[in-house]
């Protein structure tokens, strides 16, 4: 396993869920108005401690999209994806960057967000998958 990262802005932290692990700073959130298809997700410029799966062509509400999901480096635990790269030219800014399932995350408050079934069951705006 590699290096774990400690996060130490107090207040400023978004951290796994199950097991509190630090993996991405507020400062570095691009987007909070994305979804999936459990609620909301945050588009993030970087996040650390994470390990990165297989990569595979997701189609998506944006389109079709080569994704990575992202995993905790603590618990294992799925927390989002990163986007390796997108197909449809006006989602080309996506590439690089990295979605935290909100309700897989720590709020910078400590705080939990509950899952929307609504959300579950319609679909969402980032992942039609």
């Amino acid at each position: 396993m590699g290096r774990l990262f400690v996060i130490t802005l107090e207040g400023s932290v978004y951290s796994c869920n199950h097991c509190h692990t630090h993996l991405a700073l507020l400062d570095d959130i691009i987007s909070k108005s994305f979804h999936c298809r459990h609620g909301k997700a945050y588009l993030f410029d970087k996040v650390v401690n994470i390990t990165v799966g297989e990569k595979e062509e997701r189609m998506m509400m944006t389109g079709l999209h080569t994704v990575v999901d992202i995993f905790c480096v603590g618990c294992g635990s799925i927390v989002g994806w990163k986007y390796e790269s997108a197909h449809e030219k006006t989602q080309k800014y996506k590439e690089g960057k990295f979605i935290l399932e909100r309700f897989k995350v720590l709020g910078p408050d400590g705080s939990n967000y509950l899952v929307n079934h609504d959300a579950m069951v319609s679909g969402s705006d980032a992942d039609n998958a």
